[in-house]
């Protein structure tokens, strides 16, 4: 028998797999292209930069609306999957590179956005709990290339990029096997502008804000764990900076399976409220914690890995629930482009001022977790506050 969500899920954690990619080589690229670490930065931006235009064209047109979500998918895989082989096997320089890694975000945005809006489809009853694995696998994903970085396995790095690529094709064909759920809403044409009819429900637009303050929070986080960690173990060796770094990170995927299974008791929004405010909780206390104690600064940042992504599952159960139901992908689309917009400016900002700001540098990512709880405060009410699995 079938089971639609775990096929999802791994389908999804394949395809995704493009996105970090690039990531889990950039010391072998750096040796062999003569780059610096800013430069390998160059290729990270390229891809949320391709990510975020892409979101935006899925929203605006309405296309992931359109046509079929699986058909949407394998499109999607089979071209990002073909610019990740051209960076391993046609670039020769950064300009090509950073081309190529803009089109594989580019790509990305037919990739996460419907792998959501599939697992709704076939899973509405429970959406935050099958969106929390989804949520999970992503998060193991941004885990992993310091994992590879950690092991250091000497695999030449062409070949690692041409692994994902094949990992990307086949998640597009299991896909394309399962095909949309019966629960599917479906648009009868192209709507430009019709993602933007969602922020006219207020559930919708209370998930959205609330996103937007956890994205502030999130990517910058994550890029800051190293920086975090190098500035509790001076004298660490990269290698153990590398695998805390992804003790760190990885271990989110543990947050967001415990608050699916948790949202079905309290609900997606009770849960994304606590999360968010415990993630913020430790923006505010973390460079007392750093001064006071490296383990204990450790622990927290463990502890503070958990909570910064057990939120995000449950705002896109929430926003899809809150959705037009012939808009579902497009307005998940939208709400991933703003988000990822946001953690654009997030990222540049709280990494130029690390070397002024140290760990007090976790101070400028707290108006988000503060301001995306204030804004989900619609959804607390008596009747809001239900699981969402049970709309």
């Amino acid at each position: 028998m079938i089971r639609p969500v775990p096929l999802i899920v791994l389908a999804q954690l394949f395809g995704t797999s493009l996105w970090f990619s690039a990531n889990g080589v950039g010391d072998a690229l750096m040796n062999d292209w003569g780059l610096s670490p800013l430069e390998i930065g160059t290729l990270t931006a390229s891809v949320q930069a391709g990510f975020i235009l892409g979101t935006l064209l899925f929203a605006v047109s309405g296309l992931a609306d359109r046509f079929a979500a699986s058909r949407v998918f394998l499109v999607s895989t089979i071209t990002g999957a073909t610019a990740n082989l051209a960076l391993a096997w046609l670039s020769q320089d950064l300009a090509t590179a950073a081309l190529y890694r803009f089109l594989t975000g580019f790509a990305l945005a037919g990739i996460y956005p419907v792998g959501m809006k599939l697992i709704v489809s076939w899973a509405p009853e429970r959406r935050g709990e099958a969106l929390a694995w989804l949520v999970g696998m992503l998060t193991l994903g941004t885990a992993t290339p310091h994992l590879l970085q950690g092991l250091s396995l000497g695999i030449a790095w062409p070949w690692v990029i041409t692994f994902a690529s094949g990992l990307a094709l086949l998640g597009g064909g299991l896909i394309a096997w399962l095909g949309d759920g019966p629960h599917l809403g479906r648009s009868p044409r192209l709507q430009w502008g019709g993602a933007f009819r969602a922020f006219r429900h207020r559930g919708f637009r209370a998930a959205a804000l609330g996103y937007f303050g956890h994205m502030w929070e999130l990517y910058a986080f994550w890029v800051l764990v190293p920086l975090f960690i190098a500035g509790l173990y001076p004298q660490a060796t990269a290698t153990m900076l590398s695998l805390l770094a992804f003790a760190v990170i990885g271990v989110g995927a543990i947050g967001c399976v415990a608050a699916g299974r948790v949202a079905r008791h309290l609900g997606s929004a009770r849960v994304a409220v606590i999360a968010l405010a415990t993630s913020g909780g430790f923006c505010l206390f973390y460079p007392w914690l750093a001064d006071l104690s490296a383990g204990l600064a450790l622990i927290a940042l463990l502890l503070w890995g958990v909570a910064v992504i057990a939120d995000s599952a449950q705002f896109s159960a929430l926003a899809s629930r809150h959705a037009p139901p012939d808009g579902v992908a497009s307005a998940l689309a939208i709400m991933n482009s703003i988000g990822f917009g946001l953690s654009a400016l997030a990222i540049p900002l709280t990494t130029s001022l690390w070397q002024d700001l140290g760990a007090h540098v976790s101070w400028l990512l707290l108006p988000g977790a503060t301001l995306g709880v204030v804004a989900m405060r619609p959804l607390l009410g008596a009747r809001s506050a239900v699981s969402s699995e049970a709309s």
